[in-house]
């Protein structure tokens, strides 16, 4: 069982343990990321193992849309710090208990996140020689 902190965070705070933040309005509330939100809870770990092996369940859990059940509120939806801690604490005990698998998923995720961001620069490169081309025939 991993030892974690969830706090709301709070703007220009310093964390010296390993952290990372998770987004608590609109509707990619539960997005973790490990620079800071506006809008956002952190979760304090005691060494770096944890927060890797957390950030992708939190990941995991963002992606497959699992905290729209817990969005409140009529304009600007919004998860309630309660509700994170609760399932949140829940589903990581749950996930962990088969360690192997998790560590199996957490390299294949990764991997996956290095192909889209590669797949990302490679159209964006891609686009960049288009309007290179095409802005020749502007300047004739």
């Amino acid at each position: 069982m991993l030892n974690f902190i969830i706090q709301t965070h709070l703007k220009d705070t310093m964390y010296k343990n390993p952290h990372m933040f998770v987004l608590n309005k609109g509707l990619n509330s539960g997005k973790p990321q490990k620079t800071e939100f506006t809008n956002s809870f952190v979760i304090i770990f005691s060494n770096e193992e944890d927060l890797e092996t957390v950030y992708w369940i939190a990941y995991s859990l963002w992606k497959s849309n699992f905290w729209h059940q817990f969005l409140c509120g009529s304009v600007i939806p919004f998860i309630r710090i309660n509700d994170l801690k609760h399932n949140f604490s829940a589903r990581v005990n749950t996930l962990l208990l088969d360690y192997e698998a998790h560590q199996k998923d957490m390299k294949a995720l990764r991997l996956l996140e290095l192909k889209e961001t590669q797949f990302h620069e490679n159209i964006n490169l891609i686009n960049d020689l288009r309007r290179v081309i095409l802005h020749r025939y502007c300047k004739k």
